[in-house]
């Protein structure tokens, strides 16, 4: 490890901790992925030592013109990636992104239309106790009870009834096609403009295995994590309007100095994100979680809504096991070595933090190159670990086996101890 083991052998040890447990196990959690060699040299780069207050050819402090050079070159990659008339590179977070979008529309008080979190939404999309819902008024659409699915005719008649002045469309715990195009559609029927949150698909979107929110919408934000693959962070995108109100609202509004070396980071993501085999990525993500979804339902599990069409799936446990709440599975699954998360599934009769269903994500899985065959073992193991009752022996066994199968699919590009 260089520097760091002689300057600081401690941290340098629990790195080598964490990269040990990210190679010998599987992680599962829809909202992480393994990033490139190449994105994580940009992201520890010596950009990580300027300050850069402003954007190109404004900023606050001198030095500044290889920050300049390569924020720009991350703002037209973005726009062309996504085919957006505006990008901001800066944010650091997909709450921050959508802070920033409703800074730059609304003023305080007034009416935001999102997904309920507690049936797939997320929380900056007006939860009470987030930003969100104590600076403006927030009212949520949701699932249908039957179908567990967005039922567009139903937000339709909401949102002309309550007359949002934004409409938020996208969620963090929904495994099916989100309809832009009707949501668009309700935007302008509303006269409010539409902020599309695709943090969790946006992989999929310029994969080109998702509809496109772009065309549909005024801003559209997303994490640069997850499905896309690249660093910690988040981007917005905008109809050429909202740029200066956009980019406002970012800096001086909500943050300060941006993270340049996270900016070339994203950069990086963006390049990789352009090629053949990303949209061949993208698909292989979908095909593998609608394998293992099929091959969980095959056992009995059922899963909310009946399936995927995108990275994720929710595990309805009492389906099988009435008394197994998520926190108690996730524990299970963990120390299985199977790293998934608990998750409420729509009209959940118990509190978040017990829930009654986990939460499972294919894009990590699927960048170590594992595909079909793997997910139905992946599913047998989750399979014996829910129907066990955390018996130290049998997770014992189960994470020997997925080390076994981790060795055979290393995290790509070097990164595995």
């Amino acid at each position: 490890m260089g520097y760091l083991e002689k300057v600081d052998p401690r941290i340098a040890e629990i790195i080598r901790a964490e990269r040990r447990r990210q190679s010998e196990t599987l992680e599962m959690i829809a909202s992480e992925n393994h990033v490139s060699s190449a994105v994580l040299e940009a992201a520890g780069s010596v950009f990580t030592d300027k300050y850069a207050e402003g954007y190109p050819g404004k900023r606050w402090y001198c030095g500044c013109e290889n920050a300049d050079a390569v924020e720009q070159l991350a703002i037209d990659r973005a726009k062309q990636l996504f085919g957006a008339e505006h990008a901001n590179v800066q944010p650091h977070s997909g709450t921050s992104a959508n802070l920033a979008v409703y800074l730059a529309a609304l003023k305080p008080g007034m009416k935001i239309m999102g997904m309920r979190l507690d049936q797939g939404g997320h929380l900056s999309h007006g939860l009470e106790i987030n930003l969100s819902g104590i600076c403006y008024k927030a009212i949520h659409y949701g699932v249908r009870l039957d179908t567990e699915t967005l039922d567009m005719d139903d937000v339709r008649r909401q949102a002309l009834s309550e007359r949002p002045d934004i409409l938020v469309a996208g969620a963090s715990a929904y495994s099916r096609i989100i309809d832009f195009t009707a949501f668009g559609e309700i935007a302008r029927q509303v006269g409010c403009p539409l902020l599309s949150d695709i943090a969790h698909i946006a992989g999929l979107v310029v994969g080109r295995v998702h509809p496109d929110p772009v065309p549909h919408s005024d801003f559209v934000t997303t994490t640069t994590h997850k499905t896309l693959r690249g660093p910690r962070g988040a981007v917005i995108l905008c109809r050429r309007q909202y740029a200066k109100a956009v980019d406002r609202a970012i800096f001086p509004g909500i943050q300060g100095g941006p993270l340049v070396h996270i900016i070339a980071a994203k950069a990086v993501s963006f390049l990789e994100a352009m090629r053949q085999d990303f949209r061949d990525y993208a698909a292989a993500i979908v095909a593998n979680a609608q394998a293992l979804a099929g091959e969980l339902m095959g056992r009995g599990w059922r899963l909310v809504s009946g399936g995927t069409d995108n990275h994720l799936m929710l595990v309805d446990l009492r389906s099988r096991r009435a008394d197994l709440t998520g926190h108690v599975a996730a524990t299970w699954l963990a120390g299985a070595g199977i790293i998934a998360n608990k998750n409420a599934i729509p009209f959940d009769p118990r509190p978040p933090v017990e829930a009654s269903g986990v939460r499972l994500g294919t894009p990590a899985l699927t960048t170590r190159g594992m595909r079909a065959v793997e997910m139905k073992r992946v599913a047998a193991w989750i399979d014996r670990v829910m129907m066990s009752n955390g018996e130290d022996s049998l997770l014992t066994t189960v994470a020997r086996e997925v080390r076994e199968l981790c060795g055979q699919f290393p995290i790509p590009d070097g990164k595995q101890t």
